[in-house]
């Protein structure tokens, strides 16, 4: 997020923005601690949410995409050595904490960001340990977390040796003390990369943290605002295998594996700081298939508030990308790596066979492709592969080892349904629903046949559920 609209383009390395604007209110009022959340799984899609705006963009977010981790932006001193959500509204605030048990109900969880690029950071504004480690494991507790991020950025702040130092004893001695007590609490450090891999003061930073004996989770890199315009897919990549061979000569044991899931990587979507960058949907997909490849554990991007087209491209904005997409196109994107057990599992069981439509045709996968983006249609049934569904019991519809999928998760009239990679979105969760209606509960729309054609080739949808023959598909038994 934005300073304000006048602040001068970043230099190299990067900085993650946040606002020092006026805030959106929030529910207001103080609450109870947090409920408890079930963690995080092995790979996992986790975007920064601003937490000037609304709390209610964390469930919108989660009802278009099935996006259930958000990473909390940023607790910061409010003045004294006090930590607050943007410097002005207590951790305690019932809008906040109803969001995170909401989300947490839903099988979701929430990672607390410590700092960012404004507002004073509670390390350099609580001068003992001992205070720092009190307002840490304030937030901790009344948020119920298993997981912390510093985002540590900017000058003045990653070179403040004494702030670091602080910093890390203070988490440290908490980390061991809730081991002590049967209680995870994993760490991560957001960090300014350059494309060639992290700058000295960010690696003297982890050095620092090993040094006092910190068990550091995850290192994640903010692969954004380098400088001249570049690939910003490559510049991501290239980053993250910089970043492979640094965590390597500090944490000397890990094997290969290891040292891919201590990574994550968080680009600024949409148009940079520095506007010649611009990350797009396609960037997005490379780095996302990359993070999947190599077991990268995290992928975030700044921020969720920015994921929807602005009114025209190359606009900097703090409430849009600037870039051609669909709204929630980047958290589609990147949750396609989140699954339990960094998607591990074998695909659930189900019924398997043909799923029949108006005119008695076949739900059918063009050309039987197994491509992403692949139409599905109405075609006269022919026992082919193209035509074998299994009705899973985790709510996916499956055929050619993919899932049926609404576009670019979209729930208007007339989204077209495609076969894509199974991600765990709400774009590819149905339930049988009034006769033989086949229900996407995200939008609350039927799979449909487009214009009630029975010709071969006719592309299904979703619509508005009225109950016609168009809308009736049997099921495999």
């Amino acid at each position: 997020m934005f300073r304000s609209c006048t602040r001068a383009l970043a230099a190299v390395p990067a900085v993650l923005a946040l606002a020092a604007t006026a805030v959106v209110a929030t529910a207001g009022g103080a609450s109870a601690a947090a409920n408890p959340g079930p963690g995080f799984p092995a790979q996992y899609a986790a975007p920064y949410i601003e937490t000037y705006a609304a709390p209610s963009a964390m469930a919108n977010a989660r009802n278009a995409t099935g996006l259930k981790y958000f990473t909390l932006a940023f607790i910061i001193d409010g003045g004294g050595c006090n930590a607050t959500y943007n410097g002005d509204t207590p951790i305690t605030d019932a809008g906040w904490t109803s969001a995170i048990n909401a989300n947490r109900a839903a099988g979701g969880d929430v990672i607390a960001s410590f700092g960012g690029a404004a507002g004073t950071e509670l390390a350099q504004a609580c001068s003992s340990v001992a205070a720092l480690k009190t307002q840490y494991k304030r937030v901790i507790d009344g948020l119920n977390l298993t997981r912390v991020d510093f985002d540590i950025e900017g000058d003045g702040v990653i070179d403040d040796d004494a702030a670091n130092d602080r910093r890390n004893k203070a988490v440290a001695q908490l980390q061991q003390e809730y081991a002590a007590a049967g209680r995870k609490l994993d760490v991560q450090f957001t960090l300014a990369t350059d494309p060639t891999g992290l700058p000295q003061d960010q690696l003297d930073l982890l050095t620092n943290a090993k040094n006092n004996n910190l068990t550091v989770n995850l290192v994640n890199l903010m692969t954004m605002d380098y400088g001249p315009a570049m690939d910003m897919g490559k510049a991501a990549t290239d980053a993250a295998t910089a970043l492979h061979a640094q965590l390597g000569r500090i944490w000397t044991t890990k094997t290969d594996a290891q040292l891919w899931a201590m990574e994550g990587n968080t680009p600024m979507i949409g148009v940079n700081d520095t506007t010649d960058e611009v990350f797009s949907t396609g960037n997005a997909n490379t780095l996302a298939a990359f993070a999947k490849a190599k077991g990268i554990q995290e992928l975030a991007f700044w921020a969720l508030g920015r994921d929807k087209a602005c009114a025209s491209n190359g606009t900097l904005s703090d409430t849009c990308s600037g870039t051609s997409q669909s709204a929630w196109q980047f958290s589609s994107i990147f949750n396609g790596v989140t699954g339990p057990g960094g998607g591990t599992t074998p695909p659930p069981t189900g019924a398997t066979g043909k799923i029949t439509g108006l005119g008695g045709k076949c739900v059918d996968v063009n050309a039987a492709s197994n491509a992403n983006g692949t139409a599905v249609q109405l075609y006269d049934c022919n026992g082919s592969t193209a035509q074998q569904w299994t009705v899973s019991t985790d709510g996916t519809v499956r055929a050619l080892g993919k899932c049926l999928d609404l576009a670019a998760a979209g729930t208007a009239n007339g989204t077209k349904a495609q076969l894509y990679d199974c991600n765990g979105t709400g774009a590819q969760q149905w339930q049988k629903g009034t006769g033989n209606t086949l229900v996407n509960p995200v939008s609350g729309k039927c799979l449909d046949v487009t214009d009630k054609s029975t010709a071969n080739g006719a592309r299904l949808q979703i619509w508005t559920c009225a109950g016609g023959t168009n809308q009736q598909f049997l099921l495999p038994a």
